[in-house]
Parts: structure tokens; sequence; C-alpha cells
């Protein structure tokens, strides 16, 4: 999974602006976010069109809190650029949930 920080750039705007992109908003301490990082590499390959960014919250605290993101682990997905689906509350997250998540968003081929 790429990591929010290996982009040159790590606005928003270039991190989301093409394709399939789904940022995974995490931190060390999280113990939800420990629970499901080990299943985020198959998820990861199940859907090889998507590029998942993880995004540590502490680190950009303002990105999270432009974007509302008060509970992690959470995921907000975008498609060129705009925001087509998120999965954003303070709850743990299964395997099948994100799964959910992910085969209920609208991206278009």
């Amino acid at each position: 999974m790429k990591q929010l920080a290996e982009f040159n750039q790590q606005d928003l705007n270039t991190v989301t602006a093409h394709d399939k992109t789904i940022l995974f908003f995490t931190a060390t301490w999280c113990g939800d976010c420990r629970f499901i990082k080990p299943a985020m590499p198959a998820i990861e390959a199940e859907y090889p069109d998507i590029t998942f960014v993880e995004v540590d919250r502490d680190q950009y605290l303002e990105l999270a809190q432009e974007l509302g993101i008060m509970g992690i682990p959470s995921f907000v997905a975008y498609q060129d650029g705009q925001e087509v689906g998120r999965f954003v509350n303070k709850d743990r997250k299964t395997k099948q949930e994100i799964e959910n998540f992910i085969n209920g968003l609208a991206f278009t081929k």
C-alpha cells in the first residue's frame, strides 16, 4: 500500500487526480486500525484497479479535519479527483464490511 508521504505533492488533488483511489486513514495507536491492517493486502489484491493510500491521521491531521475524519480506521474513495463514497465512523471494520463498501461505490469504468 502506498503511503501519503511517498507522493511528491501530498495535497488531496494530486493524490486523487487520476483513476480510482481510496484513502485509508489510520494511526499507529489505533487498535481497530491494527485489527484491519493485516487484511488490507488481501483487499488490495482483490481490487487491482484501485490505488490504496494509507494516511496517518496524526501526521496529516489537517487533511483529516478537512475531510471530517473523526474516527479511524476510515476510508474515502475518489475517482478522477471526485469523492464517490466514504466509510467513515469510529467503529471497528471487518474485511467483509470494507469489501461491501468498495463493491457499493459508484465507480465508473
